[in-house]
């Protein structure tokens, strides 16, 4: 199985299969976000501050920082960004971006070992990214996606996960160092999303060993309750091995999810990781 490790300025994190599971904050993304996406257009700062701080409070192990919309100068404000969240909460963060350029710009600044968030199969993306990840030895989100699209079985997914995994070994980069992402989409247009997204974290955990991702959220897309969906959904991918979601940590019952899924898949000795959540954000 799998051992990656993430370092931020003042926390160490070790993810494989027999730990925790840690929880990527995903807030820091102006996709549907005008109020941010203004912010960084103005080279302003302080909510990826604000909001990088309330996230590690919420439960967040990891910040993932997106700058990406228009108008935004990624190569100037990405290093920016990633260098004050991961200054300002100590922990580990995830350059977001699909810009080589500015992924490497932020390799420069970020403190620790981050994790670069992705890469496809497609040629371009493994060329333009696995480079870096091999440079600076950071591990990397690897979407279960190539050419074609989002696949829609999880046997193709899969597929590609298997391509992935030998082109970044044939770059450099260790296995310990690709966590895999079987993606998620809605179920309100396909009712086989969520067991194609949970059959291919399953699969390839058992075939490659590699530690899981995934934005649980996506799942409910498009349909009321979604909180329910959204933690009913998370408790099940942790089951499936899906270790470290990318998720808000402050919907309601979010966090209660995670450390609920832990202790139930025999993960947190004695119960002590729950009862600590509960004695911290449960009772008044």
């Amino acid at each position: 199985m799998a051992n990656t490790i993430l370092k931020g300025t003042d926390t160490e994190i070790l993810l494989n299969s027999d730990g925790p599971t840690y929880v990527i904050g995903e807030r820091i993304n102006p996709t549907g976000r005008p109020l941010l996406a203004e912010a960084l257009k103005r080279g302003e700062l302080e909510v990826v501050e604000r909001e990088a701080l309330k996230q590690k409070e919420e439960g967040a192990s990891l910040i993932d920082v997106n700058v990406g919309a228009p108008g935004v100068d990624e190569l100037e404000v990405l290093p920016r960004a990633v260098k004050l969240a991961a200054e300002a909460t100590g922990l580990p963060v995830v350059i977001d971006s699909s810009n080589p350029a500015a992924i490497r710009a932020a390799l420069e600044v970020c403190p620790g070992r981050p994790l670069i968030n992705s890469i496809t199969a497609e040629k371009e993306s493994l060329e333009a990214i696995l480079p870096l990840a091999v440079e600076y030895q950071v591990p990397v989100i690897a979407l279960c996606f190539d050419q074609r699209g989002i696949l829609m079985n999880s046997q193709e997914r899969v597929e590609v996960a298997r391509k992935i995994y030998q082109a970044a070994l044939e770059a450099g980069l260790s296995g310990d160092d690709l966590i895999f992402d079987p993606l998620v989409t809605t179920v309100a247009t396909n009712s086989q999303a969520a067991r194609t997204s949970l059959d291919t974290a399953e699969a390839i955990r058992r075939e490659l060993g590699s530690n899981l991702t995934m934005g649980a959220s996506n799942i409910s897309f498009g349909l009321p309750m979604r909180e329910v969906l959204n933690n009913s959904f998370l408790a099940l991918a942790i089951y499936h091995g899906v270790n470290l979601p990318i998720m808000n940590p402050g919907r309601k019952g979010a966090m209660a999810a995670v450390k609920s899924a832990d202790l139930l898949r025999g993960c947190d000795n004695y119960a002590m990781n729950y009862i600590r959540y509960y004695r911290r954000h449960m009772v008044n």
